[in-house]
C-alpha cells in the first residue's frame, strides 16, 4: 500500500492511526499542503477534491476519504479490528467519528480558516470565536457521547475508530487553540493515546515531512 498524505492532515492522521493499530505495513508519499502540491496533476488524478489522504491498495486501486479508507482497511484486513462487539457499541463509535469528521474538522480546515482571513475579514479573535463555536461545539456534543461509554478509551478497552478520530481532532484543537479544558473524558483518552505505541507512530511528529519548529 502507499499513503499519500500531508503529516500535520486530520484525515491524514486518522488513517496512519489505523495503518499502525492494524500492524500494516506501507510506503509514504507526501503531498505538501502549504507549497500546493495536492492541487497538481498527479494529485488530482488521485483526489479530484485536491485534499489528502489517498491511499493507494495492492491492487491499484486508489481510494480517498479517511473514514472509506478505514473501513476498507477493516473489511479486507478485520484482524485486529477498529470496531467493538455489538451492533449499538460499533455505531456509537461511527457516530463519534463521523461527528468530529463532519461538524469540527471541516469547520477548522486550514484552507476554510484562510479564506474566512482573505475574504470574509477574519481577524484573529473572530477567528478564535469561530472556532470554539464550531469545531468546539461539535467537540462539546463528542465529550456528552463520551459519558455515555465505559473503558479506558472512547469505546471500551481497546483502541479504535472513534479514537483514529478524536486524537487528530485534539492535536488540531490544541494547535488552533480550541478550548479543550472543559473536555475531561477527551483529554483523559488523549493523554492515554500518547503513550500507545500505534499513535505515537502516527503523530504527526515522527512523520517523514514534519517540519521542526
Amino acid at each position: 500500500m502507499k499513503l499519500f498524505g500531508y503529516w500535520r492532515s486530520s484525515a491524514s492522521y486518522r488513517v496512519r492511526i489505523a495503518l499502525a493499530l492494524k500492524n500494516i505495513d506501507y510506503e509514504y508519499e507526501p503531498v505538501n499542503l502549504l507549497a500546493g502540491e495536492q492541487k497538481s496533476d498527479a494529485h488530482l488524478a488521485r483526489n479530484p477534491l485536491a485534499l489528502v489522504p489517498a491511499l493507494k491498495t495492492d491492487e491499484g486501486a486508489v481510494l480517498t476519504q479517511s473514514l472509506a479508507i478505514l473501513e476498507y482497511l477493516e473489511e479486507t484486513r478485520p484482524d485486529p479490528s477498529l470496531l467493538p462487539h455489538g451492533a449499538a457499541p460499533r455505531a456509537n463509535a461511527r457516530a463519534i467519528a463521523l461527528t468530529l469528521a463532519s461538524e469540527a474538522q471541516p469547520f477548522m480546515n486550514l484552507r476554510i480558516q484562510q479564506y474566512l482571513k482573505s475574504e470574509g475579514g477574519f481577524d484573529d479573535e473572530v477567528m478564535k470565536q469561530w472556532l470554539n463555536t464550531w469545531p468546539g461545539g461539535a467537540m462539546a456534543a463528542v465529550e456528552k457521547m463520551l459519558a455515555r461509554t465505559a473503558g479506558d478509551y472512547s469505546i471500551g478497552d481497546t483502541p479504535g475508530l472513534a479514537d483514529c478520530f478524536l486524537i487528530p481532532q485534539m492535536f488540531a484543537a490544541n494547535r488552533f487553540g480550541v478550548d479543550v479544558s472543559g473536555f475531561a473524558k477527551m483529554n483523559e483518552i488523549y493523554e492515554r493515546c500518547q503513550k500507545h505505541p500505534a499513535f505515537e507512530k502516527a503523530h504527526p511528529d515522527n512523520q517523514p515531512d514534519a517540519v521542526k519548529g
